[in-house]
């Protein structure tokens, strides 16, 4: 990518030029029209030398340009920075590297916008540079960062009045000398956050976050964060949220529900800051409040689930029941029983007086069919009906029976190959595909894994009550180079694996699974994702840029002013893309 300072970006792509055979008298002519006080003479889109105004003046009896030219001029490759320019008034000529053909000029113009962005950035700098001092300084909760030597680089008043040492003092110092009790140095060894942890602090109880830095697939720093002070607060948080919810609404809530595996699970119990993750639980938490079903796709093991039976939680139907089915699971000659049911005798050896089916089960709450690319065409068919008729027929029945359900379907195929197969029906297929969800693979979302794993290790720590394990950041440097074909399914097997097999309650790079390291697809690092997204939204934001300029006939002014930025920031925007 070219930089911003380089001449390329700011050249004038068709300047005024001069040939050997211009007479001086049209040459001054010229000058009058221009702010630059020299111009080029070309022949064949090659600079032959440079005609200055006071030469023109001085010498207006000697005819053509040719008499007075001059071979003395400022001659500069593309990738020349202006940041290198001296004072000189005079023009820059930009040159091709190979056949030193003119490819522009830098003059007064160029140079006046090329300054003006220069103050623009380096006023938005400023700016930029004092909110976060005064965000900084102003946060209630106590916020230091340390370098991965483990040396306090950043230290805001709220923490300086914890730990009693002012940001002075407290800067440059190692934090385990400042902040009693410190784990930072523990979070750049392991690089797992630790959050919503207890800490001692100058004999006050409080709850703390430590959050590792990653970049370029290695951790680089540590942030410290002071949540709450202690018990006290924690506790009016948990009364603001009872609030909330009446104790009849928790109790209506355990009666209506069919009896599950897990409990209730949230967007929030969702693992995950990625921008892929959260735009998807931004949808999902507006899907929750709406009717109209929902399809949900995705790699196996990327938690298709877990998003379902968010979105019933956070919904209306809440109170109702939520009944998953997984379509890939259920033979198919027993698919259609289990979904709608059966009347008495309509299979030997059945119960005597029926069976009702899923469907009538999710009645008042929300039906989760897993693995829908599965399901039979017929049973598709049968499918279609329910949610146009919302009533259902048991197998071997005659009498319908009125359903109220919300659909949730989730699937790891390609439906629209499967339609043009002719394995999926079309008309079910845009019945479902009113609100779709595609939930990312972890791949494309690594820096979630820290997250993942310090949500998952506590637990198993609990679960097994056993003292709580730790893991080495190589082992994470390892997980950031691995392709996770199994997404987050495979992740937590792997952990626990590794949590069963460790020795002394710390995971370590030889626990990893045999092959792990050389599986046969090996994928991006973290920096090279962030590059990939960071290109994408280059692109998507070059498109918006260019339809603006088209608009406009390419005039700048009036494109920054439609886009809501000032001249020199477009300027900015056009040379990134260049």
């Amino acid at each position: 990518m070219i930089s911003n300072d380089h001449v390329k970006q700011w050249m004038n792509l068709q300047p005024v030029t001069l040939s050997k055979e211009d007479t001086l008298p049209e040459t001054l002519v010229l000058f009058s029209e221009i702010t630059d006080k020299e111009l080029p003479v070309v022949e064949d889109g090659h600079l032959l030398g440079v005609v200055t105004l006071q030469d023109c003046v001085a010498h207006l009896d000697e005819g053509k340009v040719s008499a007075i030219m001059k071979t003395d001029y400022n001659a500069v490759s593309h990738d020349f920075s202006l940041n290198d320019k001296k004072t000189s008034e005079r023009p820059l000529y930009v040159l091709h590297e190979k056949n030193g053909a003119l490819e522009g000029v830098v003059g007064h113009e160029e140079m006046i916008a090329y300054y003006e962005y220069v103050r623009e950035q380096e006023k938005d700098a400023r700016q930029t540079i004092e909110w976060l001092k005064l965000g900084f300084d102003t946060a209630y909760e106590g916020v230091a960062i340390v370098d991965e030597k483990g040396i306090i680089q950043l230290f805001n008043e709220a923490y300086s009045r914890y730990v009693g040492v002012s940001k002075e003092e407290a800067l440059g110092r190692p934090a385990a000398d400042v902040i009693e009790n410190s784990r930072l140095p523990a979070v750049l060894k392991t690089g797992v956050p630790e959050r919503s942890q207890p800490h001692r602090l100058q004999g006050q109880e409080l709850v703390v976050h430590r959050l590792p830095i990653w970049k370029d697939g290695r951790v680089i720093g540590a942030v410290g964060i002071l949540v709450y002070e202690g018990i006290s607060e924690i506790r009016q948080v948990l009364q603001r949220m009872e609030r909330l919810q009446t104790i009849d609404k928790q109790s209506d809530k355990q009666m209506s529900r069919e009896p599950t595996a897990q409990g209730p699970i949230h967007f929030d119990d969702i693992i995950g800051e990625s921008p892929g993750i959260s735009k998807i639980k931004r949808i999902g938490r507006k899907a929750s409040k709406a009717k109209a079903t929902v399809l949900i796709t995705g790699e196996s093991g990327v938690g298709k689930e877990p998003f379902a039976r968010a979105i019933h939680e956070d919904g209306n139907r809440t109170n109702g029941p939520f009944v998953a089915v997984n379509c890939a699971a259920i033979p198919e000659n027993l698919l259609e029983s289990e979904l709608f049911g059966y009347v008495q005798g309509a299979f030997t050896g059945t119960r005597n007086n029926g069976k009702p089916g899923k469907v009538e089960l999710a009645s008042g709450g929300t039906l989760f069919l897993d693995e829908i690319g599965d399901m039979p065409l017929t049973t598709q068919a049968k499918i279609l009906r329910v949610l146009q008729e919302k009533e259902v027929d048991r197998v071997g029945g005659t009498n319908p029976i009125p359903v109220d359900f919300r659909l949730i379907a989730a699937t790891n195929k390609d439906l629209k190959k499967q339609m043009e197969e002719d394995k999926f029906r079309e008309d079910l297929f845009y019945r479902l595909h009113v609100i779709p969800l595609h939930i990312p693979p972890l791949r494309d979302r690594k820096q979630d894994i820290p997250l993942i794993i310090a949500d998952r290790l506590p637990k198993l720590s609990e679960e097994n009550e056993t003292q709580e394990t730790t893991i080495e950041k190589e082992v994470l440097e390892r997980m950031f180079q691995y392709d996770w074909p199994g997404n987050v399914r495979e992740l937590l097997n792997v952990l626990e694996q590794m949590f069963h097999l460790c020795e002394d309650d710390h995971i370590r790079l030889e626990d990893l699974p045999d092959g792990f390291s050389e599986h046969n697809q090996v994928s991006e690092s973290l920096s090279e994702w962030q590059e990939r997204k960071q290109k994408q939204e280059e692109r998507f934001e070059r498109k918006q840029i260019e339809k603006v300029l088209g608009e406009v006939d390419g005039n700048k002014s009036k494109a920054a002013k439609r886009l809501g930025i000032s001249r020199a920031t477009l300027y900015n925007k056009l040379s990134r893309f260049s």
